[in-house]
Parts: C-alpha cells; sequence; structure tokens
C-alpha cells in the first residue's frame, strides 16, 4: 500500500485545541453573565422598595398629619415648653424628649408629597398650618427665654446657631428614610423616631425664640445673630426633608391627581412645577453655600496646624488663632493670628505664608492677618524722644544740666513704671481670660511717709456667673502672676470689681 504523503493529523489536533479554547470562553463568559445576573437580582431584591409600597396608605397617613388643631396643637405647645426648658438647663435628653412629641414632620411632608403628586388643595393646607406651627412655636419660645432668661448660653442652644454641611447631609438622608419608612407596609415606628431625632426641627425653632428675646432685652446684634443662624438650619431642615419626600414620591410612581377641568389641570401643574423649582433653587444654594464655608474652614483649619507649626511659639499661635468665612464678595474670608507678648515675625515670613495660603483652594482668596506685638515701635518713640531731650540738654550749663538730668531721670523713671500698652493687654487678656467682661488700670503713688513707692493697680469685673465663687479667687491671682511675668512688674494690685 502506498503511504500517503499528505498528513493532516496535526492540522486537525490544532483545530480540535482551539474549539476546546473557544468552547472553555464561551463557558467562563456564559458563566460570568450569570454570575453578574444572580448579583443583579440580589442588590434588585435587597434594595427594591417599590414591591412594598402602599400608596394609598402613605397618601392618605401623610393628608391626616397636616391638619393644626386640637390635640395636634397642644401637642406642639408642650413640645415648645419642653424644648425651651431643655435648652435653658442644657439637657440633651430633654431636647431629645421634645423632637420626638413635636408634630413638625406633617406638614413639611405634606409640602413634598403635594408639590410631587399635584395636588394644589393638600399644598394650600400644609403651607398655611407650617407657617401656623412656626409662628405659634418662635412666639410662644420667646414668651419663655423672655420670662426665663439663661444666665449663659449653653452648649445645646449654641450647636442650633451655626449649621454646616452636615446639617444638609442629615436632613435630606433623614427625609429619605422617613419618607421610605412612611410609604412601606406598616409603618417603621422606629424609623420615624430616629428621623425626628436626627433632623432636629423644634429646638432650632426655640432657639429662635430664645435670639429674639435676647434681641429685645440685652444685645440687639447678638440676639438676631442668634435667631437667624437657627432659622437657617431650620430651613435647611424643612427644605431638604421636602425634597427627599418629593424625589421618592416620584420615583415610587405615585398617582398624579387628575382634574376633570383639562384648563385647571394644566395650570395647576404649571403651579406644582414652579413651586418645586423654588424649592429646589434655596436647596441647591444653601448646600452650596454651606459646602463651601466646611471646605473653608477645613482648609484654614489644615493651614494653621501644618504651615505656623516651626513658627518660634508656635504652640501659642496655633492656639490663639482664628479664622472668618464671607460669602459676600466685598468682605473677603480671613485667617487671623495673634502674636501679642511675642516677638513679631519678619514680613518676610508672612509673605512666605501668604504664598503659601494660595495652594489651599479654599483660602486662595482669603486674607491673611497678623496682629503682632508693636513695643518696637513704641521703644522707636522713645529713642526719637531721648535725642530730642538730648539736644536740648546741650544748650545748658554743666550744673544745670545734673539738675535737668536728675529731674528727667525721676519722671522717666515714674514714666516707665506707669507705661503698659493698655490696649494690647486689654486685647491678650481678652483671649486668655474670655469671663473678664471689663478691666481697668491706674497707677497709684502712695507714700508711708519715709518712701514713695508707685503701684500698678488693676481693677477686674467678671461676668455674671460665668465663674463661681470659689474659682474667682485662683483666676485673679493667675492673672496677677502672669500681669507680673508679661510686664516685669515688681509689685501690683489686683481688685474685684462687684
Amino acid at each position: 500500500m502506498e503511504e500517503n504523503k499528505f498528513n493532516f493529523s496535526g492540522e486537525e489536533n490544532k483545530s480540535n485545541k482551539d474549539k476546546a479554547v473557544d468552547e472553555s470562553k464561551a463557558a467562563v463568559k456564559q458563566g460570568a453573565i450569570g454570575l453578574l445576573e444572580s448579583i443583579k437580582r440580589f442588590f434588585k431584591d435587597l434594595l427594591d422598595f417599590r414591591e412594598d409600597t402602599d400608596r394609598d396608605a402613605t397618601i392618605q397617613a401623610i393628608k391626616g398629619d397636616i391638619p393644626f388643631k386640637g390635640a395636634t396643637a397642644w401637642i406642639l405647645v408642650c413640645s415648645i415648653f419642653v424644648a425651651s426648658i431643655g435648652l435653658n438647663a442644657n439637657s440633651t435628653a430633654v431636647v431629645i424628649g421634645a423632637m420626638l412629641i413635636s408634630p413638625l414632620m406633617g406638614p413639611i411632608l405634606g409640602i413634598g408629597l403635594s408639590v410631587s403628586i399635584n395636588d394644589i388643595d393638600t399644598l394650600k393646607k400644609s403651607l398655611v398650618n407650617f407657617g401656623v406651627m412656626i409662628l405659634l412655636s418662635v412666639l410662644t419660645a420667646f414668651l419663655f427665654f423672655w420670662l426665663f432668661p439663661l444666665s449663659e448660653e449653653s452648649s445645646e442652644l449654641l450647636a442650633r446657631t451655626q449649621p454646616d454641611i452636615r446639617d444638609v447631609l442629615i436632613a435630606f438622608f433623614g427625609g429619605l428614610a422617613l419618607i421610605i419608612a412612611r410609604t412601606k407596609k406598616g409603618t417603621i415606628a422606629s424609623v420615624i423616631f430616629g428621623v425626628a431625632i436626627a433632623t432636629a426641627l423644634m429646638p432650632p425653632l426655640c432657639t429662635v425664640g430664645y435670639g429674639l428675646s435676647v434681641a429685645l432685652e440685652e444685645d440687639f446684634t447678638k440676639g438676631m445673630g442668634f435667631a437667624l443662624g437657627a432659622m437657617y438650619l431650620f430651613i435647611i431642615n424643612t427644605i431638604f426633608i421636602a425634597l427627599a419626600t418629593f424625589i421618592v414620591v416620584k420615583l415610587l410612581n405615585f398617582p398624579m391627581l387628575k382634574y376633570v377641568n383639562s384648563a385647571k389641570r394644566r395650570r395647576t401643574g404649571r403651579i406644582a412645577t414652579f413651586l418645586a423649582i423654588i424649592v429646589m433653587i434655596p436647596a441647591f444654594w444653601t448646600f452650596v453655600k454651606v459646602l463651601s464655608e466646611s471646605r473653608f474652614e477645613r482648609d484654614a483649619r489644615s493651614f494653621i496646624n501644618k504651615e505656623l507649626s516651626a513658627l518660634p511659639h508656635s504652640d501659642y499661635i496655633i492656639k490663639n488663632s482664628s479664622y472668618k468665612y464671607s460669602d459676600d464678595d466685598k468682605v473677603m474670608s480671613s485667617v487671623e493670628l495673634n502674636t501679642f507678648g511675642l516677638d513679631e515675625i519678619p514680613e518676610s515670613t508672612i509673605a512666605l505664608l501668604q504664598d503659601r495660603m494660595k495652594n489651599y483652594d479654599a483660602l486662595s482668596n482669603s486674607n491673611l492677618i497678623f496682629n503682632q506685638n508693636r513695643s518696637k515701635n513704641l521703644d522707636n518713640l522713645k529713642y526719637m524722644e531721648q535725642i530730642r531731650y538730648r539736644d536740648s540738654v546741650d544748650m545748658l550749663s554743666q550744673s544745670q544740666k545734673i539738675v535737668f538730668l536728675e529731674a528727667k531721670l525721676k519722671s522717666l523713671e515714674k514714666l516707665e513704671a506707669q507705661q503698659i500698652p493698655f490696649d494690647e493687654l486689654t486685647k491678650e487678656v481678652k483671649i486668655n481670660y474670655e469671663d473678664v467682661s471689663r478691666l481697668e488700670y491706674a497707677t497709684v503713688i502712695t507714700s508711708n511717709f519715709s518712701k514713695i513707692d508707685t503701684l500698678s493697680v488693676f481693677t477686674v469685673k467678671w461676668k455674671d456667673g460665668s465663674v463661681k465663687e470659689a474659682d474667682i479667687l485662683k483666676q485673679q491671682d493667675k492673672l496677677g502672676r502672669w500681669l507680673k511675668q508679661r510686664f516685669d512688674l515688681d509689685s501690683l494690685i489686683i481688685k474685684r470689681d462687684k
């Protein structure tokens, strides 16, 4: 038998191997697709809450919480008093209790729901009832704090006057949790209670009442600062809870309210859309503003802690530094550094710090302020004065010079003993002793008929109720020792002004 000159077994083996590889790839690909589909189904089943939604019951429940009369009105009054007492007593537990019993959440959900489903009548009810609730809350809190004024601002109260980016996020995600819990079949009560605590609607309104009472009775600027800051926090909570409600209701495809009159339906739809846009604009503006302020504070803290650590006495400078954010184009944000009582920072170092501050995005357009110790300028003035006196002395006779110089020396000694830069002193005392409300300084010349002595007398008035009586003597002793060291005084007297 003749041998076949052509052998295709090698090519057939190669073809079989390629086929097996392709089949293996196809199997892996199919398995990957199946795995992805399984993961997708898992997360869909895990996160999809549309199947567990009772739309009709949710709408009825939200509408039922909107009216403000009878029991709801009394519950609101009680929650106002509880929150006001908690702020007065600086009690976190009492403030939380006021949050739980407050009925303010009902109209806010009503606003978000009505805008999303085109229900203009429910929107009117929600806005009217919400406005009445706010007015009653502020008025009641104002009367409470007018009758029972705070001796000092508590931490619970101050926490409601300076909202930041965290308050925006808390309000939005709290609102999401709330409306999702309300739409679920068999509402989750614990979620509603938790959102009431987290978003804290009642305490800011009570703080507004406190601010108005302070503005009327004590300090108008300070009181209005409290009131506006607290109202700002309340508006943030309100807008973002309503916004979260609007988004969730839209995602769940709640049925839109239809009208027989098509013209009225279109008009109502336009009004609802307009109101939705009106709500979105301040919500977006608030978020951007608070985000910018938060970024500025973050970069300011980072700049102070990192860039100032190489300076002499850096711990003191960092501790006594401050920063102020401004969203006004006419007023720049600023980082302020105090070096009172220390050697002056050279201009070259200040220029270098100003240049480094531009590396921080949120500080690129901010102003760096150095409050320097001006003792060197005082020394220069003394030197010029001494030159002037020297030129005058050259014109006198020898004996006259001696008499003149002795008299001038005594007067200069007295002047030197009395010369304390009081303006710088008050700024340093304000930084280091926040409970001092007034400081007086005088130089007293005393005599026991054998010698004459000059004493520095400081009179201190402490803020009422800020320091316990037992601690006042310790504070005054500490202040006296600091003044002796700071101004190199042999003796001084610290008096208390009651």
